[in-house]
Order: structure tokens, then C-alpha cells, then sequence
């Protein structure tokens, strides 16, 4: 891996009173004229960010373990991105690819049709954000097979719309008096290998949930199963060996649609270009968003070429979606991925962090479970004395530990259905030095707690 040359140094330095007086300021401001409903996890207000590091208005520098909720893989900035992007704006900033089309898109179309699992004719529709594609992923099952269910899964997250917060398991905050949800959607089961009753096989979980679906729902009203492979929100769940591959035939032997929801787990994040790829799993639809475009605004939907070109002309797309600018990105970004093999990074990342916490673990009872994929990390907390036998969820202690770490200069996102798991999210591009600097944080701030 050739590393990216950096404007920022690449180490953690905290100034002074935290948060500084101009955070404080524009908290303020933000106060009086932002939505109340629109949180931040962080108190600080940013004013740069390139590779690892983000610094705030007041000149301190943090360690970013979030990359902007897995958005900026390539690293924040990242050089080949910002030129493209420069040289895009030169040109034209929007001519909407509906009316006057341009080569961009195409690009981007070729490169994803190209990366993502299977030899099959594939096409490709580009929009802006995560639950967009999600949305126009189900619009494109259904009327591809006439059907109307469509099935997901415990804890699972897919956005914010009205479709995709009822395809969302997590009520608060993302559904909590937003009702009612759009009809048609059915939960089964997901394969939670920590959180199970019973020591079950990933097969035999995919057969519960394949039972449900035949008995509460009937195989041939289904049009898609929607499935993150590495669940996100819901807790960077793991299904065990042989969940997703079974669902996968029997979706194939059904004519149901096989949509992997790889939104946060694509490009490279889990140590493969698409975490499906782990157990051979060919989608028939990808949704696709985060990482995609080094920061900017860009998603897409991949996949069968007889499912996507089943939709009449005009039935998808959106004024903004495959931004010429974004679609740049894109192009640059995956190119980074490419020369810097920025897949085989995410493996060795994940190898450090796993390994880092795994002995973490043996010092403190209020670890859980170390687990992951590649560069996407998770540790899941519980209250001591508990990790053998209830495994009651510590969301107290989750809290704690990433305020402390975000006191000393480390940034770290949570998640999970019980607020109890911290998510590792780093750039691919984060130096080993950075790296182990932000772990000893952290575990300072997991055995204070």
C-alpha cells in the first residue's frame, strides 16, 4: 500500500478547554436556527479533516474511528478525489443525467457493474443517499415480479424515508411518531450469533426465518428479501456461517429477489469490495451508498440486467442522482481503492483491532463480543458479571467510554438495538502508528469503566 500524502499531521492534539469557546459559539448559533431533531454526537465543530484526522474550529485534532459514519474510506480529503472533483466543477456542476446526459455516470456504471459479485448481465441506476436506493431496490423487486411483500430482518437499518424506516427494526429515534409506515413488510429473525438462545448453525437459522416467510407470508407473494450482510445500526451483527448463502438459494428457488443492503459494508470496508463476498453470495440487487464517492452525495442500485430494464422508461432516476461532480468522486475514489488495494488494508486493520480488543477482553468482564469484518469493527458491552450468562446490554458504560475517549482526542461512533456496542469505522488509508495510538485510548477508557 502506497500511503496518501497528507495536508494535516497525522496525530491527535488537544489544545485546551474541550469543547473550545468557538464550538461552544456555534452550538449557540446552531441552537437558534438548526432543528432540534437533527443531533450530533460529537460537540466539536469541524474545520478541516484530512485523512484520519478531523481538527475543530479551536485547532484540536481527533482521531477519526467513524470515517463520517463509513463514508470517507479513502481517508478524509483524500488528494485524488479533490482533484477530480476540481476538475468536474470547471465544467458543469449539474445538467440532470435525465435530460443531458453526460459520461460520468456511465464510468461510474461500467466500474460497478464490473466490482460487484457475479459474471451476469448487469445494469446500473445512480441517486443521492442510501435510503434511496434502497427504496428504488424494492420499487424495482416488485415490479419485476409482480409481487408486493417484501422481507427483512431483526435490527436491521436501512434509512429514513417512509419505506425504509418500515423496512427499519429500531423504533427510537428512527421511527418514534413517524407513523404509519408504508404496507407490505414483513420481520423475521435474524441470525445474532452472540445474542441466540441456542448454539444454532447459520443454515438452520435461515431455515427459521425461511419458515416464517412460508407460513406468515407465502413464498410466492414475496418480491425481495433485504438483507445487510454485516448489519450496521443494528450492531455490526455477523449472521453465522451459512445464513446468508441458504437464504440466498431459497430465494433463487422461489423467484424472490435477493437484495444485500451493502449501503455500509461496501468498497472495501469489510476486507472484500462487497462484504457479500465473504460466503460467495452473488445479489440479485446491490444498494449502495457511503464510501462510494470519497464524501460526496452519490448512491446506486446494481444488479440483474432483466430485473433493472423490466422498469419502463422514466420510472427511475432524480434530478440530482449521479451528480456529474459526485460521479468524479467516484471515479477517483474507486481508482484509490484500486492502487492502494485499500480491501486487503481493511483485512489487516480488522486483524489489528480484533486482535487489540480480544485482549482487552481477558482484563474486564463488560466485554461481551469482540466482532467484525475487516475494517468494521465492533466490541458489544454488557454489565459485569453478565457476559457468561444474561449478557444484559451496558449502554451506561458505552457511553462513558466514548466520552472519554472523545476527551482525550478519539473519535468512535455506537450503535446496536440496545445502545451497547461501539463500532470501529477508521479509514482505510489510517496509519499503524495512528491506529494503535487511538487503541491504547480506548482501552484506557474500557478498563476506567
Amino acid at each position: 500500500m502506497t500511503a496518501t500524502a497528507t495536508r494535516l499531521e497525522q496525530k491527535r492534539r488537544l489544545t485546551g478547554a474541550f469543547p473550545g469557546p468557538r464550538s461552544q459559539e456555534l452550538a449557540q448559533r446552531r441552537s437558534a436556527v438548526v432543528a432540534a431533531g437533527v443531533a450530533s454526537s460529537v460537540p466539536v465543530y469541524a474545520a478541516d479533516a484530512d485523512g484520519a484526522i478531523i481538527r475543530d474550529v479551536d485547532g484540536n485534532q481527533f482521531i477519526d474511528l467513524g470515517s463520517g459514519i463509513a463514508v470517507t474510506s479513502v481517508g478524509a480529503s483524500d488528494p485524488a478525489v479533490v482533484a477530480a472533483v476540481q476538475e468536474s466543477v470547471e465544467h458543469f456542476t449539474h445538467t440532470c443525467f435525465m435530460v443531458t446526459p453526460y459520461e460520468g455516470y456511465i464510468a461510474v456504471a461500467e466500474q460497478l457493474n464490473a466490482l460487484t459479485p457475479g459474471d451476469h448481465e448487469k445494469r446500473t441506476v445512480l441517486f443521492n443517499s442510501g435510503a434511496e436506493a434502497v427504496e428504488n431496490a424494492v420499487k424495482v423487486a416488485r415490479l419485476a415480479t409482480g409481487r408486493n411483500a417484501v422481507v427483512v430482518f431483526d435490527h436491521a437499518y436501512h434509512g429514513r424515508t417512509n419505506l425504509t424506516m418500515a423496512l427499519t427494526a429500531k423504533s427510537m429515534p428512527y421511527k418514534h411518531g413517524f407513523g404509519p409506515f408504508a404496507p407490505e413488510v414483513y420481520r423475521v429473525p435474524m441470525s445474532y450469533p452472540y445474542r441466540e438462545e441456542t448454539d444454532i448453525k447459520g443454515e438452520d437459522a435461515a431455515r427459521r426465518a425461511i419458515s416464517m416467510i412460508e407460513k406468515q407470508v407465502g413464498a410466492d407473494q414475496v418480491a425481495a428479501i433485504l438483507i445487510e450482510p454485516v448489519q450496521g445500526e443494528g450492531g455490526f451483527i455477523v449472521p453465522a456461517e451459512g445464513f446468508l448463502p441458504t437464504l440466498a438459494a431459497w430465494a433463487k428457488e422461489t423467484g424472490v429477489v435477493f437484495i444485500a443492503d451493502e449501503v455500509q459494508s461496501g468498497f472495501c470496508r469489510t476486507g472484500a469490495w462487497f462484504a457479500s463476498e465473504h460466503e460467495n453470495v452473488v445479489p440479485d440487487l446491490i444498494t449502495m451508498a457511503k464510501g462510494i464517492a470519497g464524501g460526496l452525495p452519490l448512491s446506486a442500485v446494481t444488479g440483474r440486467a432483466d430485473l433493472l430494464d423490466a422498469v419502463h422508461g422514466g420510472g427511475l432516476g432524480g434530478t440530482y442522482g449521479g451528480n456529474p461532480v459526485a460521479c468524479a468522486a467516484a471515479l477517483a475514489a474507486i481508482e484509490t481503492m484500486k492502487e492502494q488495494d485499500l480491501a486487503a488494508r481493511a483485512a489487516r486493520i480488522g486483524d489489528t483491532i480484533s486482535s487489540r480488543l480480544r485482549a482487552v477482553a481477558e482484563k474486564t468482564d463488560i466485554i461481551g463480543e469482540v466482532r467484525g469484518r475487516g475494517a468494521m469493527m465492533a466490541v458489544e458491552l454488557v454489565k459485569p458479571g453478565t457476559a457468561a450468562t444474561t449478557k444484559e446490554p451496558n449502554p451506561e458504560a458505552t457511553k462513558a467510554i466514548v466520552q472519554a475517549a472523545l476527551a482525550e482526542g478519539v473519535i468512535l461512533l455506537t450503535c446496536g438495538t440496545y445502545g451497547n456496542v461501539i463500532r470501529l469505522l477508521p479509514p482505510l488509508v489510517i496509519g499503524d502508528e495512528l491506529l494503535t495510538d487511538a487503541l491504547d485510548v480506548l482501552e484506557a477508557a474500557i478498563l476506567a469503566a
